[in-house]
């Protein structure tokens, strides 16, 4: 029962700790590394607040040292897949009638617990399970999910408050319920923020969860359960699986309370889902909803107005951070004939410039791509194009996984706008880079908005305000989050809510209130003060 308008605290976003050298935070974290990487975890499932062990385990290495064994998870069966649907269901009876500020303060809880005690453990789990540098970590897994849990509460807070107009005669309010079931999250490995969020801000709504960490984010998905566990999430809220993702999957779009899907992931798997999902809609208690965040082929696109040094920065952080495995990674980029040979330049010495290795060792900015099957297409794509004539290899080109999944830096130019690497979204520390004609500008920004299927992120860099417009009309359907004289990475929650449409995904832009309005199902209530009597209206009259 409400007892009062309640005010959350106004949120902020969390400052970003430098990890320099000298810092407690640069000793606290590498401490944290140390002790973690000399270890062993076993993961279980999480199911109705119980850890459950199967003894059907894998291990888990990290990228930049595959040999070696930080732990092990435990793989479910169809069964247990049954038991977190049916424990959700059931703790949906009391979790979706608890007061919101209860959900709140828990969420809140959450949140300060990362930014303090947990901090320095979720950074380390995610550079070693994920290969991030600590900046990369400390962005992603601390800042960016402090955030996301901050700015939540305050968007649901606010979505509350929007009601309908009432009149003396009749009180209209509207209620936001959970939606009516279960919701199924399906999260990727590069985020630890993104993994998070997912369950989290659905069970901030009052809904219960399904999660599914991809298994390369399992590592650092342990603690954010174990944060959320600390944090008072109730059993059966969020329950954590892992394992076959085609059997896990087809046994929650089976269930008939099966009533919502938070994806993060490949385009490929996204649509796959809508499609069964749709093939199962008469099976459905509720039309489900569908909310997912997908692939890219990001842009640069440089103007002849535009600072050389500038567009280079921007392709050297967009393309490279956290080795290109972003959503929202710069992979093409169209830069102008007159100002080529000063950004070809400076990209080449940044690149050279760039050490890779371990995250531990905090000189190098840049580390191991995610896992085997990554580096290998990545090679393949690298190989193709250094026997292609339409492209040459510009800086890179080198790969060596006999330790690690290490790709050097690739920066490929070609003369072929349309040429695969121009198209295909690799998900790696590859460029490629498209020359332009100065005088062709607008036929550019039209072979930009054409080339792929993708629209997530894109930038203009430009010092010319027509162009800057220009740009920002003709690729208005090219990007959900359109950067100007910036890297079209790095969105901040509450500043730049993220999401694009297209092949990108439904748009339904994560760090917003635009998102959670999705995990709700409002109910409007219409009270009558006065109550007719009598049928018949005025214009009855003889």
């Amino acid at each position: 029962m409400g007892k009062g308008f309640f005010n959350v605290p106004v949120a902020v976003n969390e400052p970003v700790k430098s990890y320099a050298p000298g810092t407690p935070e640069r000793d606290a974290v590498l401490e944290a590394y140390q002790t973690m990487y000399n270890s062993t975890v076993d993961v279980p499932l999480y199911i109705g607040g119980k850890n459950i062990t199967t003894g059907n385990t894998r291990t888990m290495s990290p990228p930049h040292n595959h040999q070696h064994v930080v732990g092990t998870y435990h793989l479910a069966e169809q069964k247990h897949i049954d038991d977190a649907i049916i424990t959700a269901l059931e703790a949906r009876k009391t979790w979706s009638n608890i007061p919101w500020e209860q959900r709140a303060g828990i969420f809140l809880k959450a949140a300060e617990l990362i930014a303090g005690p947990y901090r320095t453990k979720i950074n380390a789990a995610t550079m070693i399970a994920q290969s991030k540098t600590i900046h990369q970590a400390e962005i992603d897994a601390a800042c960016e999910l402090i955030d996301f849990l901050r700015f939540n509460v305050q968007f649901m807070a606010d979505i509350y408050m929007e009601q309908p107009e009432s009149t003396s005669d009749a009180w209209n309010r509207v209620e936001y319920r959970p939606l009516e079931g279960f919701t199924y999250a399906v999260t990727p490995f590069n985020f630890t923020a993104i993994a998070g969020n997912l369950p989290a801000c659905m069970a901030l709504m009052g809904n219960v969860v399904v999660w599914k960490p991809s298994d390369s984010q399992v590592y650092s998905a342990k603690v954010i359960m174990d944060v959320f566990e600390e944090a008072g999430v109730p059993p059966g809220v969020i329950n954590v699986v892992f394992g076959d993702p085609v059997m896990i999957t087809n046994t929650v779009l089976a269930s008939p309370d099966f009533s919502g899907l938070h994806f993060t992931g490949s385009t490929f798997v996204f649509k796959e889902l809508w499609k069964q999902i749709g093939n199962n809609i008469h099976n459905y208690k509720t039309y489900p909803k569908i909310v997912g965040e997908t692939g890219g082929k990001d842009f640069i696109i440089a103007h002849k107005s535009a600072n050389p040094k500038q567009v280079a920065t921007a392709i050297s952080r967009g393309a490279f951070e956290f080795q290109g495995q972003k959503c929202s990674a710069a992979s093409r980029a169209y830069i102008p004939k007159s100002i080529w040979n000063d950004v070809k330049n400076f990209v080449i010495e940044d690149v050279k410039s760039f050490k890779m290795g371990s995250p531990e060792d905090m000189t190098n900015f840049i580390t191991a791509v995610i896992h085997e099957g990554s580096f290998d297409k990545l090679a393949k794509y690298i190989d193709q194009a250094k026997s292609d004539t339409d492209v040459e290899v510009l800086i890179g080109g080198n790969y060596d996984k006999s330790k690690g999944y290490f790709i050097a830096p690739t920066v490929l130019v070609t003369t072929n706008p349309k040429y695969s690497t121009m198209c295909t979204e690799l998900f790696g520390p590859v460029i490629t880079i498209y020359v332009y004609e100065d005088d062709t500008y607008a036929e550019t920004l039209k072979l930009v908005d054409e080339t792929s299927e993708y629209a997530l992120t894109g930038a203009i860099l430009a010092k010319d305000r027509y162009a800057i417009t220009q740009a920002t009309e003709a690729l208005q359907n090219s990007a959900g989050n359109f950067y100007i004289n910036d890297k079209p990475t790095g969105a901040v929650v509450g500043q730049q809510p993220f999401g694009g449409a297209r092949a990108s995904g439904t748009n339904d832009k994560a760090g917003s209130a635009q998102n959670l309005l999705r995990w709700v199902s409002p109910r409007l209530i219409k009270e009558t003060f006065v109550t007719p009597a009598d049928y018949r209206y005025p214009f009855l009259g003889e």
